[in-house]
């Protein structure tokens, strides 16, 4: 029975040392993404041309 109490202890220790860990990480901008602002401009270059390409149809329509 002391083996679990024992595990039991081991087992909170190790959850909240990589909770302090994890919140740490963040305040430090680990997870911060430096990737997707970039591949969103060019996604909305893509929409634009499509924007363009809509608009230059309508006026050849008219």
């Amino acid at each position: 029975m002391n083996v679990i109490y024992g595990l039991l202890a081991i087992s909170i220790l190790v959850a909240i040392i990589f909770l302090v860990v994890f919140i740490v990480s963040v305040r430090n901008g680990q997870y911060d993404d430096s990737y997707t602002p970039s591949v969103r401009m060019l996604f909305d270059d893509e929409l634009v041309k499509e924007d363009s390409k809509n608009s230059i149809e309508n006026d050849q329509n008219k």
